[in-house]
């Protein structure tokens, strides 16, 4: 079967091409350009260069695809690049729903997030409710419009099928995200500080694995949620304290006085090229709820998540052998 995933080079877009290969699909992966596309040439995959903000890129890449991932967009837990995050997350997405009906794909298979769903107490499952003022964030706000708008897609000549992971991490993370910097820098012993909270954390390969069982599995018009574990800050860093040796930080710094100062520490890191590890936007998020079903997603696919200490112990050796822990 003949497949297109784009953001192919992602976190979780280039785990999904690989195994989409394992299984025998014919995958073509979309990308941005020649040097992202490196991490990729190994694999037996066929390389189109494209941008989903332009419409035309699009439509030459689907064709001849029974089904489309999409994955392309950006993840921003900071304050900045909203009318870029707009313009990938919602405007993207509109371009790859008219992409399908131009080149005649049968089903979408689309990656949103954990983050477009409206928070509220007790146990989060899925929705249909979705909208940017529902949600706080740059980043949730662009993927519940992007939800809302794929959603309403559905349709007998396009089904629509959404997955909503939760805080990703794990190995093959080619380009860093704030958390996986947070675990190189722990793991490595530069952390001097944490902060109370803490958030749901999913595996990658337990993502991709779901997000394969969505497109064979899924119900056309159904949202399902791949989540994880939830964990603390707290005890995250003492399982890389000791899977590694190097000691977690003891101190802890105030939810208040963290979220006030990350809006210095993103000027800091942006100045100096870096992924700031607290933003704001991070600490607030560590302070809401984050207790998602899975249930729907177990019964309806056969979804299924390893421990998290497995996911961190495999990170850290990934990231030894790139030489980023020492």
């Amino acid at each position: 079967m003949k497949v297109v995933v784009t953001g192919a080079t992602g976190h979780i877009g280039n785990v999904l091409v690989r195994d989409l290969i394992k299984k025998g699909y014919e995958v073509t992966s979309l990308v941005l350009n020649e040097k992202d596309a490196e991490i990729l040439k190994e694999l037996n995959t066929k390389i189109v260069y494209g941008d989903v903000r332009k419409l035309e890129t699009l439509v030459s890449a689907f064709e001849g695809a029974e089904i489309v991932f999409h994955l392309a967009g950006i993840i921003e837990i900071g304050s900045g690049n909203k009318r870029k995050v707009h313009e990938v997350n919602v405007d993207g997405s509109k371009n790859v729903v008219a992409a399908c009906k131009m080149a005649h794909v049968k089903k979408l298979v689309y990656t949103s997030s954990v983050h477009a769903i409206p928070e509220k107490a007790g146990v989060i499952t899925e929705t249909k409710a979705f909208s940017p003022k529902l949600v706080k964030g740059t980043y949730a706000k662009s993927k519940a419009e992007a939800t809302n708008y794929i959603l309403n897609s559905n349709s007998e000549d396009l089904e629509v099928i959404i997955v909503h992971p939760s805080g990703v991490i794990g190995p093959y993370e080619y380009i860093k995200s704030n958390m996986g910097q947070l675990i190189i820098d722990c793991a490595n012993g530069r952390m001097k500080a944490s902060i109370k909270g803490g958030y749901n954390f999913v595996d990658v390969r337990d993502v991709s694995n779901g997000i394969i069982l969505a497109a064979e599995k899924g119900r056309p018009g159904e949202c399902y949620i791949l989540a994880g574990q939830s964990i603390t800050i707290k005890d995250l860093m003492a399982i890389i304290e000791k899977l590694t040796g190097k000691k977690a930080p003891r101190f802890i710094i105030a939810r208040w006085f963290a979220y006030i100062t990350g809006i210095f520490s993103e000027l800091f890191y942006k100045i100096v090229n870096e992924k700031p590890l607290f933003t704001s936007y991070a600490v607030y998020t560590t302070g809401t709820n984050h207790n998602f079903s899975i249930e729907k997603a177990q019964k309806e696919l056969g979804y299924t998540v390893r421990d998290i200490e497995e996911t961190i112990r495999d990170t850290i050796e990934w990231y030894k052998k790139r030489g980023e822990i020492k």
